[in-house]
């Protein structure tokens, strides 16, 4: 049995598209993947010689987000995904009129918490971070009308189709180097002005 399987954590994902009217539309209501670093993340939580200091606690909170373009990675959907297939590569492709807080980071990898190439990363408002139950946190993703619309790649329209989220800073590191724990494709939405996503994103622990 695996950290993952020991602790018996769980994710699901809601993704539904919002139209200016106020009309809602389910796209997916499924579970997710939760991958090793997950686990990996825990595992610094629970070393003693990490601690609980005050200023320790939100380095392994989940508070970042990506989206991507490539959908499923070569290899499939496994646990030992590290990155998504395709990230969004730039602030200009999350939209420079949306309302999402962006920053480009160097995220980490597992085994061994080595630093991938530098990304793209959308932090996840507090008040967008809700606690639903004992053991169960929702997080509220928004990609806003003005977010990810006209993305293209080798000049054709590049649809969304996948979905990453971070532990924020599980090595102190300065800057932050934030680490993928949970990942989710989906079939392809082309993002238009026309509508918002939002993507209810629930983690059991």
């Amino acid at each position: 049995m695996n950290f993952l399987e020991e602790k018996n954590i769980s994710g699901h994902l809601q993704i539904v598209k919002v139209y200016k009217s106020g009309e809602e539309e389910v796209l997916l209501d499924d579970s997710n993947i939760i991958v090793s670093g997950m686990g990996a993340g825990l595992s610094l939580l629970f070393a003693a010689n990490y601690g609980l200091g005050t200023n320790t606690i939100g380095r392994f909170q989940i508070g970042k987000f990506q989206v991507g373009l490539s959908g499923p990675p070569a290899g499939g959907v496994t646990s030992s995904i590290q990155e998504l297939s395709g990230p969004l590569t730039s602030i200009s492709e999350y939209g420079l009129g949306s309302n999402l807080v962006l920053e480009d980071l160097v995220p980490l990898g597992v085994p061994g918490l080595t630093s991938l190439g530098s990304q793209t990363f959308a932090r996840i408002p507090a008040s967008k971070i809700t606690r639903i139950g004992e053991s169960s946190v929702r997080y509220t993703l928004v990609l806003d009308e003005e977010a990810c619309n006209g993305i293209t790649r080798g000049g054709n329209d590049a649809p969304i189709n996948e979905i990453g989220l971070f532990m924020n800073n599980p090595l102190g590191s300065s800057p932050e180097q934030p680490i993928l724990v949970a990942y989710r494709t989906f079939s392809d939405i082309y993002k238009t002005s026309d509508f918002s996503l939002i993507f209810r994103w629930t983690i059991n622990f």
